[in-house]
């Protein structure tokens, strides 16, 4: 069996110790071939779990600038040394959900070269993303969702050493791709891009949230979309607004609606098996 890394970023105070353990627990408690789980912090994390080894993020990643809503800071996990490089990584952001055996998603990998993200635009990764990429001379691409990302750092280490470039040449401003790290990822690595399936990951607002009850209801009831879902093995949250913690204390038939007019119905009926997961989860003394 494949042996391969976890890799978890972490700075600043936004999630607490206990957090990341929780993850942590879900993450060795259902994978296969888990050689060691890498923590990538701005500084010391007590109490972290005891089989997480503590790692620290470079310090030019750490400016300011990198640490906001673009989260460039992310990108440091391609820098050379900064992780292991003698086996494949699974990046997870801190606000995902493990339901299932994470060594699944090293299948995506087509080869050592290759990177994958979560789909997140129209315009699909794969031979007709790379023409656009091509014919528009790299101004158009397939771009993708960083809170999951396949890769080996033993080939990835020109995605750091690309963006400390252009950054130094144009400045954080000069250049889309790099305004955020999942728009420097999907372009600088355009031609290896691989789409994480929505078979085994998904995002949970684009996955269960709609602005319509009678939409939310169809697509739970669809048998495919049903078993699809039951064999989902990571969900991940829309960070600190609305995570795995912050579900479990709902109460039953809450309704949430995101800054996108998209609804949340915390019923069995819209959730299926995953509200009674989450719950077991993040608040396991409740109901």
């Amino acid at each position: 069996m494949l042996t391969w890394q976890c890799v978890l970023i972490a700075w600043g105070d936004r999630y607490p110790v206990a957090e990341i353990n929780t993850l942590v627990a879900s993450i060795t408690r259902h994978s296969r071939g888990l050689h060691r789980i890498v923590l990538l912090s701005d500084g010391p994390r007590p109490g972290l779990a005891r089989e997480v080894t503590l790692r620290p993020m470079p310090e030019w990643f750490l400016s300011e600038p990198f640490r906001g809503p673009g989260c460039q800071a992310k990108l440091c996990m391609f820098e050379a040394g900064v992780l292991p490089d003698d086996m494949p990584a699974i990046f997870l952001d801190l606000d995902t959900m493990v339901l299932g055996d994470l060594s699944r998603l090293l299948q995506v990998m087509e080869t050592p070269q290759s990177i994958a993200l979560l789909q997140s635009a129209i315009l699909p990764f794969g031979p007709l993303g790379r023409l656009v990429y091509r014919i528009s001379n790299g101004r158009h691409y397939a771009r993708g969702n960083s809170s999951v990302v396949v890769f080996h750092p033993a080939h990835a280490t020109f995605v750091a050493s690309r963006f400390r470039a252009l950054h130094a040449q144009l400045g954080q401003k000069g250049f889309k791709p790099l305004v955020a790290d999942e728009r420097f990822i999907s372009w600088v690595a355009q031609p290896v891009m691989r789409a994480v399936p929505t078979s085994l990951v998904v995002k949970f607002p684009t996955e269960y949230m709609q602005p319509w009850r009678w939409l939310v209801h169809l697509r739970a009831g669809l048998p495919w979309i049903r078993r699809r879902r039951d064999a989902l093995v990571a969900v991940t949250f829309p960070g600190v607004k609305l995570k795995g913690e912050d579900l479990a204390a709902l109460p039953e038939g809450s309704v949430f609606t995101d800054r996108k007019g998209r609804k949340l119905f915390w019923t069995d009926r819209a959730l299926g098996s995953l509200r009674r997961r989450i719950i077991a989860q993040y608040a396991p003394s409740s109901e």
